[in-house]
């Protein structure tokens, strides 16, 4: 059993803050995950997919780094469950690329398709259908969890495994190595979305409208305005869906009703100038997106790029921040706390920090992970520009976030402190002690878990 090469490497997140440096490491089989955990040195190991959360969860100063993503076999396809199990580097993309001829479809899709199955494990994503379906754990049917010792156990969300299940799931990468996962299916005739647009006049009429017909959908969000105060403040456009069946679709897309179409624009070069997203150029971008908008229009057909996953068009998009890169600042409060979401738009937009990239949700219940980001409730998503000042300026919503029973996204989190995370999610002690009894030693370790004190 060898320990697979490693190459000394700076990491970061998506959000292109904080990197770090360490031995990056490419298991190519089970056996050398293993090796690659046992040979890990005092500063440990940490899982990574293919880097896009945010904050620093993928990430190990001065330690180990297994890169999961030749880890991408598919074990099963059983078309009568129907469901799917695949080793933990599979991406998304993938996966639906395979699936979708076969008329099987994704139960939960985040806003990219370029996620691993592990990283979804690890994140416990959630789409646009929360509301109505949850979050990507609910739909695991069974996991191999490779653990601190070396062994390998298969863990399913009941039974006596069950907490080191929950655990995993939304663990962010801290309780051992997802190899592989067993993931429940729906079915679809079609690769294609009948989507119903409105748009909002500020953040009162937004939300009012998300509330009154959110039920209607299987799938909802809203991008909202940040760049205006006053009149039209948190003006929005609000998108919702259905999926299509042959017979809604004409002859244009009904005789390849199951085409994957996800299209390219091209790559942002590497070497972009920071401040290219200021004031002016994100109040430009935001009065087109806005008005581009149709004031009210019903049963569009968008396609899969179109409706989940627009900013996949363009690869590595997150270079047009510039070197200082940008934080994505999510959160969720229950419902109930609409003056704290209000009131954080309002901020916002009165700040010098501006934000193109704006998304409002609703969530339905949580899971029973006690790690798991999303609570019944509004979830707020902003992109920010790193510069002076931001920190604190964030650092007063956590605040307001936490004393409305609210949480953060620690898949997108890259500086909050870990009193704040403490605050925000109450089973942290839970997923300590589960932790502890499976990794006693803290062989599995990230920036962001050395940061938060997980």
């Amino acid at each position: 059993m060898s320990t697979p090469p490693a190459r000394r490497t700076s990491l970061s997140g998506w959000g292109r803050t904080s990197a770090t440096v360490g031995e990056l490491r490419v298991p190519l089989t089970v056996d050398e995950v293993r090796r690659g955990v046992l040979d890990s040195g005092p500063r440990g190991v940490a899982v990574r997919g293919l880097g896009r959360s945010y904050g620093d969860a993928a990430q190990n100063a001065g330690g180990t780094v297994l890169d999961l993503t030749a880890l991408d076999g598919f074990v099963a396809i059983d078309e009568d469950t129907p469901s799917v199990t695949v080793q933990a580097g599979v991406s998304l993309d993938t996966l639906m690329k395979v699936l979708l001829p076969r008329g099987l479809w994704l139960p939960v899709l985040p806003g990219t398709r370029q996620v691993t199955v592990g990283g979804a494990v690890a994140a416990d994503v959630h789409g646009k259908n929360h509301h109505r379906d949850g979050s990507f754990g609910r739909h695991v049917s069974a996991l191999e969890l490779l653990t601190a010792d070396g062994t390998v156990r298969r863990l399913t969300p009941d039974g006596d495994e069950s907490p080191l299940f929950w655990a995993t799931v939304g663990g962010m990468g801290l309780t051992g190595v997802v190899l592989s996962a067993t993931i429940a299916l729906t079915r679809t005739s079609s690769s294609y979305f009948l989507v119903d647009t409105e748009r909002t006049r500020d953040i009162d009429d937004l939300i009012a409208v998300l509330s009154d017909g959110d039920q209607r959908y299987p799938y909802s969000v809203a991008w909202f305005d940040t760049t205006l105060t006053g009149r039209g403040l948190g003006r929005g456009v609000v998108t919702r869906g259905r999926a299509a069946t042959p017979a809604d679709l004409g002859p244009r897309y009904a005789n390849d009703a199951l085409r994957f179409d996800a299209p390219s624009l091209g790559t942002v070069p590497s070497l972009v100038p920071s401040g290219l997203v200021n004031s002016a150029t994100a109040r430009a971008f935001n009065t087109a997106w806005y008005h581009r908008a149709p004031r009210h229009r019903e049963q569009e057909v968008q396609n899969i790029t179109q409706f989940f996953h627009p900013l996949d068009v363009i690869s590595d998009w997150n270079r047009l921040y510039g070197a200082r890169g940008f934080v994505q600042y999510q959160f969720v409060v229950p419902f109930g706390a609409e003056e704290t979401l209000r009131s954080i738009v309002v901020d916002i937009a009165r700040s010098p920090y501006v934000s193109c990239l704006n998304v409002l949700k609703r969530f339905g219940p949580g899971d029973p992970a006690p790690m798991s980001f999303p609570i019944e409730g509004w979830t707020l998503a902003v992109d920010l520009p790193v510069a002076p000042g931001l920190g604190a300026f964030l650092d007063r919503f956590d605040t307001r976030v936490a004393e409305a029973g609210g949480r953060l996204y620690l898949a997108k989190d890259s500086r909050a402190a870990p009193s704040t995370i403490a605050a925000m999610y109450p089973r942290l002690d839970e997923f300590r002690r589960i932790r502890a009894d499976v990794d006693p030693d803290n062989r599995f370790c990230t920036d962001l878990a050395r940061r938060l004190a997980l």
